[in-house]
């Protein structure tokens, strides 16, 4: 997808109120924008690094600009707005890139189901079964490797990890997905990898073991795991190649 907005580029000062993110301009001017993501953007950014935003050109917004992409400790680049990964993962279904998701004749996005009264990212139906795809931004890039400090690891290796914090609601999901898998139908869960220095993917273990053994259980019952990786620049953003999932 093209942004809809032209990116135009700060560098981070600080982030605040879970929501705020103040960038310094070119000209000296200290601009506050608005953040989507309310997760722990753990390695997604760094003081006085590159941030790139976006003007809404909504009067009627309190911070008409929008934070879209980061530059991480790496020097990758991270795309931290939390509303891309389902629309992303969805395009890339659609127009075939996603080869392991083409068999169906509808695709819904935000649909209720389940025992927990979840919403799924992705319903995919019209096919042999219905496709239930739940998807994860996946940003995290940390040297760590099988949950120890690993100074001259993962970074270079390109290990991301999912999720960058303790997550029940993850680990909520991944419960539905099962009980579809029992009833019959496909469960899926996507990883979409936003940042550029993320090469595979494993459960955070050493951030929330829980999800971990959970993610393993399902894939055990049957739940599917994909990976693919975002091709990321300052005008456009699009799911590229299928990753590798270690567990």
């Amino acid at each position: 997808m093209k942004f809809e907005f032209p990116l135009h580029k700060g560098k981070w000062i600080k982030r605040y109120k879970r929501f705020m993110v103040d960038l310094t301009l070119d000209d000296g001017e200290v601009l506050t924008v608005h953040s989507a993501n309310t997760g722990s953007m753990k390695n997604c950014y760094v003081e006085g690094g590159d941030a790139w935003y976006w003007d809404s050109q909504n009067d009627k917004r309190k911070y008409p600009h929008s934070l879209e992409l980061t530059q991480t400790p790496s020097g990758h680049v991270a795309c931290i707005n939390t509303s891309r990964p389902n629309y992303l993962v969805a395009e890339a279904i659609e127009n075939g890139t996603v080869k392991e998701l083409q068999d169906y004749e509808v695709l819904k996005t935000e649909v209720r189901y389940g025992d927990e009264k979840s919403r799924i990212d992705i319903l995919l139906s019209g096919g042999e079964k219905a496709i239930y795809v739940e998807v994860k931004n996946t940003t995290l890039l940390e040297n760590t490797l099988n949950g120890e400090p690993n100074e001259n690891g993962s970074v270079e290796e390109g290990i991301g990890y999912f999720p960058d914090s303790v997550s029940d609601r993850a680990s909520k999901h991944l419960r539905e997905l099962m009980r579809m898998v029992e009833l019959g139908h496909r469960g899926v869960i996507f990883f979409c990898v936003n940042h550029t220095g993320i090469k595979q993917v494993r459960p955070a273990d050493h951030i929330d073991n829980v999800y971990g053994e959970l993610l393993r259980e399902a894939h055990k019952a049957g739940v599917e795991i994909l990976a693919y990786a975002s091709h990321i620049t300052d005008d456009e953003i699009y799911l590229k190649d299928r990753l590798p999932v270690v567990l």
